[in-house]
Parts: structure tokens; sequence; C-alpha cells
């Protein structure tokens, strides 16, 4: 199976993608005045409505050309699964007939996902509404399955069929909150669902301008977490484009390049000891830290003397060590090793005065959990047939 990158073509449904100057210069180009442009954006990314009819300020014709260019939901919301713990995973279903999945979760599982460092705690300018409200993170994919080929991982062993534009990224968003109950909101957001985000960096970007935006949904860019296998160009750029704003996760998985390599073949082509200078050079604010996701595999990684090793690799950087014991998937026999290994793994940690957590499994009973995406969403007509066989055997699209 082919890994290049489907970019996006000139489809007029990218519109929901627009940035508010791109509709500045539309309205100019139709002859509409120039603050219908903020008004259409807020309409989006502010209050979430892809359905023009529902548009009531601006005038019929305008909507009516809105709608001949495209403006409307790229994705329709196939299933909705809750879990027992409150984790909700979205399937949703592309224009293609591919199927991408983002997942929900409630507070009780944010510290797991966006650790929060101190200058997260001083979220300055937010209403006492907004501080009562339960926060959600929300885990979003940007690739219909991955590229990579990660062992452990369900859409890294199901392959790449395409990346997402932007506007089937930030659509994820917008479906989500639909599914939000009384009194929460979706505070932060973790490019970890299915795919490699810096894979197709400019869609990415794009989507991080759109969540970040002041006239949208205005989420504070610390608030958003990027995920990588560990893309060095994609990093660097991150960092330039951002100012190392963003908050940076690694998929690490390993201490040392010949075991990393026999769990993430990326690792051959980007190597352990270049990735780690990237993070060096990563603009991090003062009192942010670098992320480092550890999947926990029995027998392969999962040792004290890794433990010993991966501190070493990473020493001087500001990092906190996020371990993963893997959950299963139907494309692997690997499995996590017994808790008392995890426990000792996590102790050698903390007494080389490393900051760790063990990832509570959540959302696994929906195929939610960590490296489960894209097991089990069948495709229209398909009976029980997962959407890993259809990526397997390149059909779906």
């Amino acid at each position: 199976m082919s890994h290049a990158v489907r970019k996006p073509g000139a489809s007029e449904q990218q519109v929901v993608a627009w940035l508010p100057e791109e509709w500045r210069a539309r309205m100019t180009e139709w002859g509409e005045p120039a603050f219908r442009a903020q008004q259409i954006f807020q309409w989006i990314h502010k209050q979430g409505v892809l359905d023009v009819e529902h548009m009531s300020n601006l005038s019929r014709p305008l909507r009516a050309r809105l709608l001949e260019h495209g403006l409307r939901s790229p994705l329709v919301e196939e299933m909705v699964r809750r879990s027992a713990d409150g984790t909700r995973k979205l399937l949703l279903r592309l224009d293609d007939g591919l199927a991408i999945e983002c997942v929900m979760i409630p507070r009780a599982h944010l510290q797991d996902l966006h650790d929060e460092d101190e200058e997260d705690d001083e979220d300055e300018g937010t209403s006492e509404q907004e501080r009562a409200e339960r926060p959600v993170t929300l885990c979003i994919s940007t690739q219909v399955g991955c590229a990579m080929g990660c062992v452990f991982c369900a859409s890294g062993q199901a392959g790449l069929k395409r990346g997402l534009g932007a506007h089937e990224v930030i659509a994820q968003f917008l479906h989500a909150r639909r599914h939000l109950d009384a009194g929460e909101r979706i505070k932060n957001i973790v490019f970890m669902g299915m795919g490699e985000p810096l894979h197709h960096y400019t869609e990415t970007a794009r989507t991080i301008r759109l969540l970040t935006h002041p006239a949208g949904a205005g989420l504070s860019p610390r608030r958003i977490t990027v995920s990588t296998v560990g893309l060095i160009r994609g990093i660097q750029k991150l960092g330039e484009d951002f100012g190392g704003k963003i908050g940076l996760a690694i998929s690490l998985h390993a201490p040392d390049h010949a075991t990393r390599s026999s769990i993430i073949p990326m690792n051959e082509s980007q190597p352990l000891a270049e990735l780690v200078e990237a993070l060096r050079r990563y603009p991090l604010p003062k009192r942010r830290r670098i992320t480092i996701e550890y999947t926990l595999i029995a027998g392969v990684n999962d040792q004290v003397a890794h433990a010993r090793r991966l501190v070493q690799a990473l020493r001087g950087l500001p990092i906190k060590v996020n371990l993963i014991p893997m959950n299963p998937i139907a494309a692997s026999s690997l499995r996590a090793p017994e808790q008392q290994a995890v426990e000792a793994f996590r102790r050698e940690l903390a007494q080389l005065r490393v900051s760790c957590s063990v990832r509570a499994t959540r959302g696994d009973d929906v195929d939610a959990a960590c490296g489960q995406l894209a097991l089990n969403a069948p495709a229209p007509g398909a009976g029980s047939r997962s959407l890993r066989d259809q990526l397997l055997s390149g059909h779906g699209s």
C-alpha cells in the first residue's frame, strides 16, 4: 500500500476550513459587505452551525450562494458509543465512504491526556461560568488509518488510506460539541486519534489556527497538544509557526534505537538520537514540558533496565512520561505487562526524579482506548466487516 499522503484538492467543500481573511476576500468578490465574513465564520466556528438555513442574519441569496459553494458538514455521524465511564466515541462517515473516529474524554481522564503544567492553571480572562464548567478533552483524527506502522496500534496496522483536509478535522470538533453533557465544555484538544498529525502538516496547522481563532472557538494554544511519532521536520515547523505554544507529545515507546525500530518502523528514517536533538531545539515556554508517551509491551520494552536507559536518553529535557499499558488490538498478539511490571517501571522513573503517570484505561468497552481506534467501524453494506479490514484490502474509497 502506498504511503503517499493525498492532499485535499480544491474542493469547494473546503469552505468549512476558510479563515476570516479568506472569507473577506470572497465577500469582496461576491459584492457582499465585509462584515458578512465575520458573521459566516462565527456561525461555523463559534456556533457550530453548518446548515446555511439556520444562519438567520444572512440574506437568502447569500445563503443560497454558500450552499452552492459547498457549505455543509463534510461528515455524517453514523454512530455514537458511550462508555460506562462517560467516554464517548463518534464514528463519522466521510463523503468518499471512508470512516474516522474521534473520542470525547471527561475530566476524570483529563490529567492522563493533557497533564497541565503550572501556567495552564492561569486561565486569564476566563469567566466564572467557564470555570464552573466540567472540562472535556477531545481526541481527534487527522488521517484515515496511518502510515507509521506502529505494531501496537490498530490504525498503524491498518495502514494509510488518505489524509484528512482541515475541513474534515475541524468538523470533528464541531460535531463533538453537540454531544456534550450539561455543564461540559471542550477545553482541551489532543491530536492523538487516527493518523500522524505532522505527516501532512499544512492541514494540521490550519486546523489549529481555526480552533484558536478568537472569532471562533477561541481555544488557548496551550490547551492543544499534537502527538507525533517523531517527524523531525514537522516538529521544527510546529515550533516555528506557533512559537512553541502548542503542546508536544512524542510517541517514543522505547529507550534505544534498536528497540524502537522493532516496534516503530519510522525510527529508521527519523532516528531516536536526531529526534531527541529536535526536542532540545523546540521553543518550549518556561514551566512547560514535553510529554513522552511510552506504551509498555510485555517482553519488549517493559524492564527496569529500559526505564534507566529512557532517563539517560532524555537527560536534560523538560519532560513528563505517560506510561500506557498496551491495549489489546486484533491485529497483534502483543500484550501489556503484568501490573507489577508496570509499577516497577513507574517506580524506577520516580526514583530517578522523572515526572511520571500511568494512563488509566478509559473507553475500552467501546474500543476507544489508546491504540484501539479503527477496529470496529463497519462500512455501509459491509455487515460486520471492520474498518481495519477495509483499509488493509484497499476497499472503501
